[in-house]
């Protein structure tokens, strides 16, 4: 139990449903009642962990806002059973003006980003997000007006005897809401989040949070969202700053969890301090929380993955199986004329190593038929792309078809790289509900491979040893849609091509810019166009997980048709 000097606080680091107003209440409950049990005065739950997040334009619907509100009431009531606990939840706010709310007009929305204390069965205080992020994923702007405009300065609230000043997200990220809720007496910045990951991040934040502790001299603590929402992904990682500046407790990635820390009188906090894992942890981490998040949060009773004997399959496959358990991921591989002997081979024996269910269904026959069909349109003309699409659609279409059946996701299996230059095929290999590798450049592909057959994994057979088996990994990657087909003899190679991908698309760095840094001229140009050009076939892939600052998808909004060129 805490002693009078010190104030014991919990972090409730929340896996939000967006919409889900009733579970999100119940997760803040049930994370309550943890934090009564271990002696916790305070709470502190994320940013809109309420709604989830991101709400995008349910914010705009007025029966969402009214659920909100209601809901808001309810779980201050329900959060009265806990004697002597308050709780800071952040959720979508509007001051009561059902007039601004109905209003079809996004340019000035007058609805706020907030987050309220909650103590006693009613509402005591509510602070609005002052700084509202419109970059990257972000639009914050469309829906929400900024607490300057709310009318309210900063709220600062008595907890065991000390005072927080609250604030919302982006308001750390800059040094004046910090500023100004120490000179109304805060003496502990509290900070309610949710911060989309990137490989990288949670580095960068706990960096800005530890400036703001060095500028105010005020201990911080910082609360989280996890899970997946869609293409977005929260790490966890909760933490709280001491007031030397020193991260003293840090909750564990990208799970639910309840972090219990103790603020001492002098500025020092004890609490656990779960380290933050090495890089291809947190992205192996971060596909897997999408996979298991996007599939049980829809509904889906599974996936369903074309296996190829290629690399990147034989990742998504890997990543299913760690998301969802072998029983609810189906592996099948659909050979052609053009497939060779050790990709079933070795797709057969990944399946197997796995314990998933794998059929074989030759695509041959149906090939055939659409060249027979085609054949009087096609006559006088070579084969080229035209036949290879072919193949990739017919499997696309056996996929649907099986997800259509059973109910289970098709899974697709393209990387960034592939997206980035077209090299793949719409309505092919496209085909599906959820891009599990689509912000994955084609080189961390083979170092999450690498990386996942170092960690001890127990197989299907009870033997602990490596799920992709070595040959995937060293042949040379192929399409096989063609005889001897390699990646290499339609675009540079990938150590080449991924660096450029990076700094023209990640990094905004030019045509130019890239060229004067040491790469072929030609080689710029051409996987630069690629980009260009294949914007029409990226705006109808489907949905996929973000894993680095730019991804394509609500962070790459470039139009499709456009002749700017540098």
């Amino acid at each position: 139990m805490s002693s009078p000097s010190t104030v014991r606080v919990a972090l409730a680091q929340i896996n939000a449903t967006v919409g889900d107003l009733a579970g999100n209440a119940q997760r803040i409950v049930d994370a309550a009642a943890e934090a009564h049990a271990a002696g916790a005065c305070l709470m502190i739950a994320p940013e809109l962990a309420l709604t989830g997040y991101p709400p995008e334009d349910l914010l705009l619907r007025p029966a969402f806002m009214q659920a909100c509100a209601q809901t808001l009431a309810e779980l201050a009531q329900r959060l009265s059973a806990f004697d002597g606990l308050q709780v800071v939840v952040g959720h979508p706010h509007q001051f009561g003006d059902k007039g601004d709310v109905r209003s079809r007009s996004v340019a000035v929305p007058r609805r706020f980003n907030a987050a309220s204390v909650l103590g006693g069965g009613r509402v005591l205080a509510t602070y609005c997000k002052r700084d509202l992020p419109n970059y990257q994923v972000f639009d914050e702007r469309r829906y929400f007006a900024s607490g300057r405009d709310a009318g309210g300065g900063p709220v600062v609230f008595d907890a065991g005897g000390r005072r927080f000043g609250l604030l919302v997200c982006e308001d750390a990220w800059f040094d004046e809401p910090a500023r100004l809720a120490k000179s109304a007496g805060a003496e502990v910045l509290c900070v309610v989040n949710a911060s989309p990951f990137h490989l990288g991040k949670s580095e960068e934040r706990e960096a800005r949070m530890v400036e703001r502790v060095q500028e105010t001299g005020l201990p911080l603590l910082f609360s989280h969202l996890a899970g997946g929402q869609d293409e977005v992904v929260f790490d966890g990682a909760s933490f709280a700053v001491d007031a030397s500046a020193r991260v003293a407790a840090r909750a564990p990635t990208f799970q639910a969890a309840l972090l219990v820390v103790d603020l001492h009188a002098d500025g020092r906090i004890d609490g656990e301090l779960h380290p933050v894992p090495e890089i291809e942890a947190q992205a192996w981490a971060a596909l897997v929380t999408g996979v298991r998040d996007y599939i049980d949060k829809n509904g889906f009773p599974g996936a369903i993955i074309g296996l190829s004997g290629g690399i990147d399959s034989a990742l998504v496959l890997a990543v299913a199986v760690d998301a969802l358990g072998a029983d609810r991921v189906r592996a099948v591989m659909m050979p052609s004329r053009y497939t060779a002997d050790i990709s079933w081979l070795d797709a057969r024996d990944m399946a197997e190593r796995l314990g998933v269910r794998y059929d074989e269904i030759p695509i041959g026959p149906m090939f055939d038929a659409f060249r027979a069909s085609l054949a009087a349109e096609f006559a006088g003309r070579p084969e080229d792309a035209t036949e290879e699409n072919i193949q990739a659609r017919v499997r696309g279409t056996l996929l649907m078809a099986l997800s259509n059946k059973f109910g289970s996701i098709v899974l697709t299996t393209g990387n960034k790289s592939e997206m980035a230059t077209g090299y793949c095929t719409l309505y092919g290999d496209m085909a599906g509900g959820f891009a599990v590798i689509k912000d994955v450049a084609k080189t961390l592909v083979y170092r999450l491979a690498e990386w996942k057959n170092r960690q001890p994994t127990t197989r299907a057979d009870g033997s602990i040893g490596p799920v992709i088996p070595e040959r995937i990994i060293t042949r040379p990657p192929s399409a096989e849609l063609r005889p001897d087909q390699k990646d290499q003899d339609s675009l540079p190679p990938y150590e080449v091509l991924d660096e450029i991908l990076a700094r023209y698309m990640e990094e905004d760095q030019g045509i130019a810019e890239i060229v004067a840094a040491g790469f072929a001229p030609a080689d710029v140009e051409r996987v630069t166009r690629l980009i260009k050009i294949n914007e029409y076939k990226r705006r109808q892939a489907p949905v996929g997980i973000r894993i680095t600052h730019r991804a394509f998808g609500r962070d790459w909004r470039y139009p499709i048709t456009s002749k700017f060129r540098a």
